[in-house]
């Protein structure tokens, strides 16, 4: 699903990603482990088609994410590290905004949001406004954005940062049980969130 080869990104005289190769299979939870700054989120960027590497090459279900980003893009769901969210917006009324511009058909659009909203535990906080959530609530609405086009490649990049315990383990049960549905690459520094739900593991070191 995912195959980086000699992956290098600079930024003038910083080397911020360093001749990475990795190669990610289809349908496993894939962990992506190092310490902040060690270039994680700068990979995660270029797969995404955030920003361009320097050098060597990403391809994302078969397609090169240099020559067809958009392409790569329609394959994806991605949750950022810092999830941003409009503050005056019901849960609701965001992800329908959310299906309309990822082009979820209007037929399919309103079933595609009731299963995201009961896969990621948000059907009691559907009429709830978006300030007014918890961060681990404001978490579970960016997973469901991110599962709302039903892509078969999740990136996740931080996707616990700044939870507490609890929330934190809600989190991952839910990545957990994606496991077999889709491909998940998961970004963290934190050794045991890892082996808690991934398949296999890359080790990324500054």
């Amino acid at each position: 699903m995912i195959r980086i080869e000699h992956l290098t990104r600079r930024f003038h005289d910083l080397v911020a990603v360093d001749d990475i190769s990795l190669h990610v299979k289809e349908g496993e939870i894939f962990g992506f482990l190092g310490p902040n700054g060690a270039g994680k989120s700068t990979t995660i960027k270029i797969l995404t088609g955030f920003l361009p590497a320097s050098s060597g090459k990403a391809v994302v279900g078969g397609l090169d994410v240099a020559r067809d980003s958009l392409g790569v893009r329609r394959r994806i769901g991605y949750l950022p590290e810092n999830v941003s969210l409009p503050v005056d917006a019901r849960v609701d009324e965001y992800l329908e905004y959310r299906g309309r511009l990822k082009g979820v058909p209007s037929k399919q659009r309103s079933a595609a949001k009731e299963r995201v909203l009961e896969l990621c535990g948000l059907l009691p906080m559907r009429r709830r406004i978006l300030e007014q959530l918890s961060r681990g609530y404001r978490q579970r609405v960016g997973l469901a954005d991110a599962l709302l086009a039903d892509p078969p490649l999740l990136i996740l990049d931080e996707p616990t940062g700044g939870l507490d315990p609890a929330q934190r383990q809600e989190v991952l049960t839910l990545i957990g049980g994606l496991a077999g549905e889709r491909t998940v690459l998961l970004s963290s520094h934190v050794l045991n969130e890892v082996e808690d739900v991934c398949t296999r593991v890359a080790i990324i070191k500054t």
